[in-house]
């Protein structure tokens, strides 16, 4: 039927509750003017609450969004709905209605009394049996669903079943697919697998949803159910599978392999009905997969059921064919698309005839429909009425002076109220500036440590370095004597000839601070033959340096000294051994940064004959920029 009105649609979910306003456009065609998506919770799936649950929540969600349409069709969930495909052997047109109310008794897994049921007669086999899909749901859920709708000042226009929607949907955005194509819809508590084939169509609603990965996580982590949910649609994926290697996240490896488990389960009910679609219906082997639901888009799902059934899978966009209005984000549309089949399949009974029709609206609801379209003419009545006597003035008026004393006596609460939020809002502002202050004073006491901490690391490699040359030269000369030592420590831009202050000549006034001058017989032959020259310490620089001459480099500049190999093992000796050592062992550090090109020896190797002794440079860089 076309309904130019704009109207709203709802799927009760079980774990979401999804709504959309339509509005019939120009041309015919449907086009969406606003959705939404709460979620329920663990409480969507209880009985006891589920129905004050799901009416706080519509109310929510229509004041959140500004609706104003007030005709809904609504869609009821699937754990709630009983449907089965049913063929019926070929019978006088007259008979049909006989047949398949007998079938609906030996089917339905309650007495037709408490349910409401319809069904729809979806082609015939070739044998000429009759293909039809029967639904039913008790008829307090529907009642429920009406109680609702009317709490929320809504006019309930149908009620749908969850795959009539989803097939609806389908047919009307990807009705130029000829070839056998499946759509799973996963579900919080039940899943649907829908297969279409040449106008040909079959359901399955299975056991199986995405609450249980909620729940088993839950249980695992002993964590509440809303918290576990929301950990696992902010990290959750679905395990690869084979040799991989685990996730550091232990909420996300344990995530992981429970929503595998559970996604191997669904595999296997997908692959049986797969084998009765093709070997009791007649079907052929699908070419394509269409994902749709809320946790459908749990990372690496496609990619699992792409790998079980080795074919091409896809996410259902339904609204493939449908108009978009400008005031809609379509960013966020584009992240819950394929779970608005539903609310689309049930937006699309408004707009012409539908493959599948069915409305579950039990006689007592019809019932009430008819009273609310009388309604008004009594209203009309009983105000024409009350027009007439002088009670309704003075009525009107004692309201309002009931009223002005109300809000008289509340001003103050208000006020009250008012004062305190101010202050709370200057304190809050004051422990954030201090948490803030707190975070950075943190930040630098864990960095005054790491210049030390550099530097014995250092240390610790040249202490490596001498070892593996002393190693590879014993051949040569056993117990040959090897010291290696820093002499400079600079940024790039320093002048070499002015090294860092603390760090001069072993021995000399500008000695590394901790050093043993009785290194000296060992590390430096001048010293083993006499005292050695010290150089003029340098001057310490300014203290009124300007800032701007500070530099934070993440490069510093090495100027190392070693005894030469030319003396203590053989003047064919290479010193560039001792150099390439150093540069290999440094460049292993794990401060420093492991990029190939950050540690490079500069230069040329400069020999001190006078003492026995060479130089090399080496430039580093840390990890982390020092402060110079």
């Amino acid at each position: 039927m076309l309904n130019t009105k704009s109207f709203l649609t709802v799927d009760f979910g079980a774990g979401s509750l999804k709504l959309a306003e339509f509005e019939i456009n120009e041309s015919g065609g449907l086009r969406l003017d606003n959705f939404a998506i709460k979620p329920l919770g663990l409480e969507g799936t209880q009985e006891a609450t589920r129905e004050k649950l799901i009416l706080s929540t519509l109310q929510a969600a229509i004041a959140e969004k500004g609706i104003k349409a007030k005709d809904v069709n609504v869609c009821a969930p699937g754990f709630h709905v009983f449907s089965k495909f049913v063929k019926l052997p070929p019978v006088d047109s007259s008979k049909v209605d006989q047949i398949i109310q007998y079938e609906a008794q030996q089917n339905v897994p309650f007495p037709l009394a408490e349910v409401v049921w319809d069904y729809q007669i979806l082609g015939s086999a070739p044998s000429g049996e009759l293909e039809v899909l029967l639904v039913a749901i008790k008829s307090d859920i529907v009642e429920g669903l009406f109680r609702v709708a009317a709490e929320a000042k809504l006019n309930l226009q149908l009620c749908d079943a969850s795959p009539a929607a989803l097939c609806n949907a389908f047919r009307y955005n990807y009705g130029d697919l000829e070839d056998c194509t499946m759509l799973l819809d996963i579900g919080a508590k039940t899943s649907n697998l829908l297969f279409f084939e040449k106008g040909k169509v079959f359901s399955r609603s299975i056991n199986l949803g995405a609450n249980a990965i909620t729940q088993d996580f839950a249980n695992e982590s002993k964590l509440k159910f809303d918290d576990a949910e929301k950990i696992k649609i902010q990290e959750g994926f679905v395990s690869l599978g084979g040799a991989y290697e685990e996730p550091e996240n232990p909420h996300q490896a344990a995530i992981s392999k429970i929503a595998r488990q559970f996604m191997t389960k669904l595999h296997i009910q997908v692959n049986q009905t797969l084998q009765f679609y093709r070997g009791q219906q007649g079907g052929s082997a699908p070419q394509r997969l269409f994902l749709s639901g809320g946790a459908s888009i749990m990372p690496y799902t496609a990619q699992f059921f792409a790998e079980k059934l080795n074919v091409q899978v896809e996410y259902f966009n339904p609204f493939r064919n449908l108009q978009i209005s400008p005031s809609v984000n379509l960013e966020e549309l584009s992240r819950v698309a394929h779970s608005l089949g539903e609310v689309v399949g049930l937006g699309l009974r408004n707009l012409a005839t539908c493959p599948v029709e069915m409305n579950l609206m039990p006689d007592s609801t019809l019932r009430w429909q008819s009273f609310n379209q009388k309604k008004p003419y009594l209203i009309a009545t009983v105000v024409s009425m009350v027009l007439v006597t002088f009670a309704v003035g003075f009525l009107f008026e004692k309201l309002a002076e009931n009223k002005k004393a109300e809000i008289a006596r509340l001003d103050p609460q208000v006020a009250e109220l008012s004062h305190k939020m101010d202050v709370f809002r200057q304190a809050h502002g004051k422990l954030e500036k201090t948490q803030k202050e707190a975070e950075q004073i943190a930040t630098w006491m864990q960095q005054r440590y790491y210049w030390g901490d550099f530097l014995a690391d250092m240390r610790r490699a040249l202490i490596r370095s001498e070892d593996d040359i002393r190693k590879k030269m014993s051949a040569q000369k056993p117990g040959v004597e090897v010291g290696i030592w820093v002499e400079q420590i600079n940024p790039p831009d320093a002048n070499a000839a002015n090294p860092a202050p603390g760090m001069g000549i072993p021995g000399g006034p500008g000695a590394m601070p901790g050093y043993d001058p009785r290194y000296d017989p060992r590390y430096n032959p001048r010293v083993r033959g006499g005292p050695a020259e010290v150089p003029p310490a340098q001057p310490a620089p300014d203290a009124a340096q300007p800032a701007a001459e500070q530099s934070n480099t993440n490069a510093i500049t090495f100027i190392c000294r070693a005894v030469s190999l030319k003396i203590t093992v053989d003047p064919s000796a290479n010193n560039k051994d001792i150099a390439y050592a150093v540069r290999d062992e440094i460049a292993s550090s794990p401060l420093v940064d492991p990029d190939a090109k950050a540690t490079q020896l500069v230069g040329e190797i400069s020999p001190d004959d006078a003492n026995g002794t060479f130089t090399f440079t080496v430039n580093v860089t840390p990890k982390t920029p020092l402060k110079f």
